[in-house]
């Protein structure tokens, strides 16, 4: 859990990743050197894992979302789905989750006809049968996680 002033830092930086120190040091209450030793620490310890530009898919030539669920054919199978698949390009994110699927992955593609491709190529790669669910529209996505304050607890 984070102190009060950590996830105050936290939260700016969720909202606007390239604020400023001294933005941020005046968001927060705090001189720019201690926000900076705040910083550096919440980055050493993983709680800050990177900054990043978020990109517009549809933009990028990649309209179409999709989950992709898989469930393992063999069920001695080996858990290794996630290696046999990070080499594909078009997996934004992979989770294992519980139920009857073992992984849950999302995936951006261009067209209908590369999604069909695409599925294709992850039930060779990983001996997998797959139920997908596609996505019609996005209200909202990417949103930060906001660290409860100490009161919240």
């Amino acid at each position: 859990m984070l102190e009060d002033v950590d996830a105050r830092i936290v939260a700016e930086l969720a909202a606007d990743g390239r604020c400023s120190y001294t933005d941020l040091a005046e968001r927060v209450g705090l001189s720019v050197s201690a926000v900076h030793q705040r910083v550096r620490r919440l980055e050493e310890r993983g709680a800050i894992r990177g900054y990043a530009a978020r990109l517009d898919a549809e933009q990028l030539g990649l309209p179409l979302t999709a989950f992709i669920s898989l469930t393992p054919i063999d069920p001695a199978a080996p858990d290794d789905y996630p290696q046999r698949l990070a080499g594909l390009g078009a997996i934004e994110s992979c989770y294992s989750v519980a139920g009857t699927e073992s992984y849950i992955v999302k995936v951006r593609v261009a067209s209908p006809g590369a999604l069909e491709t695409l599925l294709s190529q992850i039930r060779t790669r990983a001996a997998v049968s797959t139920r997908t669910t596609v996505v019609l529209s996005t209200p909202f996505e990417d949103r930060q996680v906001v660290p409860p304050k100490e009161t919240d607890r």
